[in-house]
This record gives structure tokens, sequence and C-alpha cells, in this order.
């Protein structure tokens, strides 16, 4: 048997390994290609002095001398600081096994996470979970098994209205590491990555066709389809993404100034204008963030403050279609209630809209639109009747049809505005086929735009 000096020693070689100095090859190797390791990423993520690592050591070998320390090198876990706030910091290590490594101690890190109400922030590129740790057949003891109620999937599904998940994409993200990314709230990738269920080595042995990641299900692809929150240039502008969509989590004491002080531009009769400008002009000086932003752009979806108070945006653009309401757009605004339920988060919602339409897409791909609704035009209104955050709303100009209840619930359900509001540019006694089933001229007030911000701080506070 060995000495107890001969085990630590062999401890110290085994945590070693894991360092970056121990693998200078496989460093140079990631930064060539414009990515971050997985020490560095946590670096960047984590407070400084604030990690508590687990499962760094993964196993022990039986058949080796002194049964020497296997250590766990497809990624690292830990609990720590995001500006002050616990965290679950998960990341895994592309350069080991295609980032793969056990799912239990996720696991247990979830749970703790469900517990404890810590959020998670996780680097999910890699090709799935391995059977065992640190490699499957190799007859390894596990020392890192379950311990704890979850496994990766109903662990990430229980957090979800609990807690903000936020997963990064920066690489391939196939299989359990793109189910991560599935089951959270928010996701983020870099240009370049990939997200698909099926990786390129499925595919292949399925079609006999050889696909790249990117050929596959490349991030930009699925920027455009919705599939994504946000997409950014690299790995320090996606951690930095991380952190600032973790800040709305929580109010602030800075309850700064709006970037203009009113919107004086009039918006009478049918002249197209861009909703962004008016968002800019009502809520805190650059606390915008925009979520989705290419996927069915005639509806705004984001975070911003209010006086400090982090709220949800809900808007239609009429710099787009009109404003105009479409089945992608419907999936886009109850996808928008959902994760603003989950947070916490009120809503203000901004209508200006010329109605509903359905969408067709020709064998030619050309994109034809008619009025009308669908049934994910009835699912929006269906996610507001079990919304149970304060939603506030303003209606601008139009609010044709069945849409405004689309950004605000059925004037009669269980999950109306707690204020309505209206400028004095308001349309009034429009007749259409829906004057029958909602009155689209019911409002608390009508105000003048440069009232807009304070009236809100005040229902807010």
């Amino acid at each position: 048997m060995s000495s107890s000096d001969d085990r630590l020693e062999a401890l110290r070689k085994a945590i070693g390994r894991r360092g970056d100095a121990a693998r200078p090859d496989i460093v140079t190797r990631i930064h060539d290609k414009g990515r971050l390791t997985a020490s560095e990423r946590m670096h960047l993520l984590a407070d400084p002095e604030s990690s508590v690592p687990y499962g760094t050591i993964a196993a022990t070998d039986p058949t080796a001398e002194y049964q020497p320390w296997v250590a766990e090198t497809g990624g690292l876990d830990a609990i720590c600081a995001i500006d002050g706030q616990p965290t679950v910091i998960s990341t895994t290590n592309y350069s080991d096994s295609g980032g793969g490594y056990g799912a239990a101690r996720i696991g247990r890190l979830l749970a703790l996470a469900r517990e404890h109400c810590w959020p998670v922030v996780a680097f999910v590129d890699g090709g799935g979970s391995r059977a065992k740790h640190p490699r499957a057949g190799l007859g390894h003891i596990e020392l890192s098994g379950a311990i704890g109620a979850y496994t990766i999937f109903d662990g990430m599904a229980e957090l979800s209205g609990w807690v903000p998940t936020i997963s990064i994409v920066s690489g391939p993200s196939f299989a359990g590491h793109a189910s991560i990314a599935g089951f959270s709230d928010i996701v983020i990738a870099t240009r370049g990555s990939a997200i698909g269920m099926g990786g390129p080595p499925m595919v292949e042995a399925a079609l006999g066709k050889r696909l790249t990641p990117q050929e596959l299900s490349s991030a930009e692809m699925q920027h455009e389809n919705g599939g994504i929150e946000l997409l950014v240039g690299d790995e320090p502008t996606a951690v930095a993404a991380a952190k600032s969509c973790l800040t709305y989590w929580h109010d602030t004491a800075d309850s700064g100034p709006a970037e203009h002080e009113t919107w004086d531009n009039p918006i009478l009769g049918d002249e197209p204008y861009d909703m962004l400008d008016v968002i800019h002009a009502l809520f805190d000086a650059e606390s915008f963030l925009h979520l989705r932003e290419p996927f069915a752009p005639a509806v705004v979806a984001g975070f911003a403050r209010l006086g400090g108070r982090s709220i949800g945006i809900l808007a239609t653009n009429p710099k787009h279609d009109g404003g105009t309401i479409d089945e992608l757009g419907a999936q886009k605004i109850s996808r928008h209630i959902e994760l603003c339920n989950a947070w916490q988060l009120p809503i203000v919602s901004l209508i200006d809209t010329q109605g509903t339409c359905t969408r067709f897409v020709a064998k030619d791909k050309t994109v034809t639109r008619e009025p009308g609704q669908s049934r994910m035009h009835a699912r929006c209104i269906n996610t507001h009747q079990r919304r149970e955050v304060p939603l506030l709303s303003v209606q601008l100009r139009h609010g044709r049809g069945l849409a405004p209840a689309l950004l605000t619930g059925y004037s009669s359900g269980t999950s109306v505005p707690a204020l309505a509001l209206a400028w004095h540019c308001v349309e009034l006694n429009r007749a259409d086929g829906y004057a029958l089933v909602r009155d689209a001229n019911a409002f608390d007030d009508i105000i003048e735009p440069a009232q807009t911000r304070e009236r809100l701080l005040r229902i807010l506070k």
C-alpha cells in the first residue's frame, strides 16, 4: 500500500494535468481557432477567488500502481460568484474527447441551484455526455456519481421559472450539449458555431452525406429562425452578454434618464417609423437588450430598465410590415411572455399594428401574407391567461383586429393590463371585423407621448 505522501503527490499531479500549463500544444490549438480554454472561460465568468470546483477528480484507476487519481478533463464545473451573485458555472473542454463528460455531476449542481435559487451559466460546446467518468470501458472506479434529485434534463426543466438558466455555444454543440441549450432560458451563440441534436457523424451514418457542423445547423441559421436569443462575435463578448442578462434578474439603484428626453415625432396616418426609437426614448439609457432580433422583426422582444426597475418589453414595429403579427411573430410573443413570467419581470407592451396575418411560403420560397389568424396567434392569449406578472400597455397609433390582445391579453380575460394607455394620435372608431368581439377603444387614459415614461414609472412604483 502506498504511503499518504505518495497518494497526496499523485493527487497533485492529477490536478496539475488539468491545467493549461500542462497542455501548451492544445492551448495553442484552441487559441489559433479564436477560442478560450475551459479555465479561461471560468476566469472570465467568475469573480476572482470565488470558485468552489466540483469533480476535479473523477475516478481512480485500480489497475495501476497505487490506484492513481484520474482527473476530469472533459470540463470544469463550479459554484462561483458572478458580480457577487452565487451562480452555478459549467464549461466543457472541447479539446478533450469532444468535450464529453459524465452527466451525474451536472445534475448534482442543478439540484443545488434549485435548492438555493442560484442561476446557471454553461458553455455547452461538445458532442454529448460520456457514458462514464472519465472514459468508458477503462475500468476506472467512478467517484462523482449521482448525488441529488436530478439528471440534466429534468434538472434544467425544474429550474425553468425558478432561476435564470443561460447557455453559451461557441463551437459545435450536439446531442446532450445541445439539449442543455434547448432547455435554457437564454441561448447565446458565437458566429461560426453550430447547434443540433444529431451531429455530422450521425447524419453521415444515416444519409451517407458528410456535412460540416455549420452546414448542418449553423448558429447564424438558428439566429434567423429564432432558435437562439443572441448572436455575438466571440467568447469574451458572449461572457459579457451572459453577465448582462443576469443583471435583469434584479432591479438596480440606478434610475438614470432615458436616452432621449421625449418622443415628439408625429405618427399620424400610416407612415412607418422605427419602434426602437420609441423604446430608447422611454426606457433608461443603454438598458435595452434586444433578443431574437432578426426573427419575426415586426415584433420586438427584449429586456430594459425603467427607473432602475428591470422589465420585459413587447412591441410591434411599424417599420416592418406595418407591425403586422404573423405566426412567427406570435411565437416570439408567446415565448417572451413565458420568459418574463419565469424571471418575474413586469411587461410593458407598445402597440402599433395593422393586425394579424397568416404566412405562406411557396415552393420558390416566395413569402406571402394574408389577413387572418392561426393557432399560434391563439397561443399568445393562452399564455397571457397563465401570466402572473403585471403588464402595462401603451397604444401609440393603430391597434387593429385581434392584434392588441396578443400583446396584452384578451379584454375580458383574467390577466388584462394593470394600466392601458393610449397616445393622442391613437386611431379610433375604425370599423373592422372584430368590433363585436373586442372593443379596441377601451383605455384607462389618453396621454401625451411626453407623459408616458413618468406615468409608467409611477404605476410600477
